[in-house]
């Protein structure tokens, strides 16, 4: 004997067109002027490093870079909110993102190993550095990523504005640094100063570069969301009134954002309704106290001879429990 359970999506039909609701349209003018103006600090820095001869601002650069693809990803981010699931993609669009994310992780960390390898050759051989370009250019960087962080603070209750928020505060620091080396150099003319700002930049974004690499692997593993603690909502789900035991509990999350969650159940040999009520009760219990967004349970009959018998976690046969799957 089985059933199954269903829970009504609140979302709209795919075929009826939702209204963008107000804050999510502020944050996407927001997050699409940030993109373009870090694009355009990312054009200025480049080229007046390469005219300067400035690796630090080249570094700085490289930070920048960091910052286009936090904002460009909370763009999609927003964007793909936007575009339904279909009969191919049934969880959307949204790891297109991740892929994305990874492989600029990636390509940072190559970033990285140059500027390092560059900074070693002017560490041994300090190469000529035109301070005042230097200063001009970080000072138009540090000019446009606090304009930036203006039109940001206003949307910071959205989560992908918020990241990409800390990102620019990175490079105004980043930026500062950058200036500090500029006018050192045209004061003392000491031009270590370059590359030793350079090294400390170059750090700032092999940390984020290995945050990114880290995060995405784990999604596209499908792990446990850093989030989350797999033990309590095992814990949550095993201690609610009615619930025997929970097995092949599987916690993962398609985006970064939203979280997934399956398990099985063993519960009494009860009636449908009281069985339904009690899956829709964890299934409600673990999206409030842990934000998982996507729920299937499936319940599992347990006769009499075995209430009480311990089911561990990782159990996947239970010859005593009869399936009575249900998905929330």
């Amino acid at each position: 004997m089985g059933y199954y359970m269903s829970v009504t999506d609140s979302s709209p039909p795919e075929h009826e067109a939702s209204p963008m609701p107000a804050s999510k349209g502020l944050a996407e003018g927001a997050l699409r002027l940030a993109f373009f103006l870090t694009l355009v600090i990312l054009v200025i820095e480049v080229t007046a490093g390469l005219i300067s001869g400035s690796l630090a601002l080249l570094a700085d650069a490289g930070h920048i870079l960091t910052d286009a693809v936090a904002l460009g990803l909370a763009w999609f981010a927003v964007e793909q909110g936007k575009r339904p699931a279909d009969a191919r993609r049934t969880y959307g669009y949204q790891r297109v993102g991740i892929l994305t994310a990874l492989g600029n992780g990636l390509t940072l960390v190559l970033i990285v190993l140059w500027i390092g390898f560059e900074a070693a050759q002017r560490f041994a051989r300090p190469h000529a550095v035109q301070g005042g370009l230097v200063v001009v250019a970080a000072l138009i960087a540090i000019g446009v990523n606090s304009f930036i962080a203006l039109q940001l603070r206003g949307n910071k209750d959205n989560l992908n504005v918020g990241a990409a928020m800390l990102h620019v505060l990175g490079d105004l620091a980043a930026s500062v640094g950058v200036v500090l080396a500029g006018v050192i150099i045209l004061l003392t003319g000491w031009l270590y100063a370059d590359p030793l700002i350079s090294v400390g930049i170059a750090a700032l974004i092999a940390w984020g570069a290995l945050r990114i690499v880290l995060d995405t692997v784990n999604i596209l593993l499908e792990g446990v969301p850093k989030s989350i603690d797999l033990k309590a909502v095992e814990s949550a789900i095993a201690q609610t009134p009615g619930i025997e035991a929970v097995h092949d509990l599987h916690i993962w999350s398609v985006s970064g954002r939203d979280v997934a969650l399956s398990a099985h159940v063993v519960v009494p040999l009860q009636d449908m309704s009281t069985t339904e009520h009690l899956v829709r009760e964890v299934e409600q219990s673990v999206c409030a106290r842990f934000g998982i967004a996507h729920t299937t349970i499936q319940a599992e009959a347990c006769h009499p001879c075995t209430v009480g018998t311990d089911h561990g976690a990782g159990d996947h046969n239970h010859p005593h429990a009869d399936d009575l799957a249900g998905s929330a």
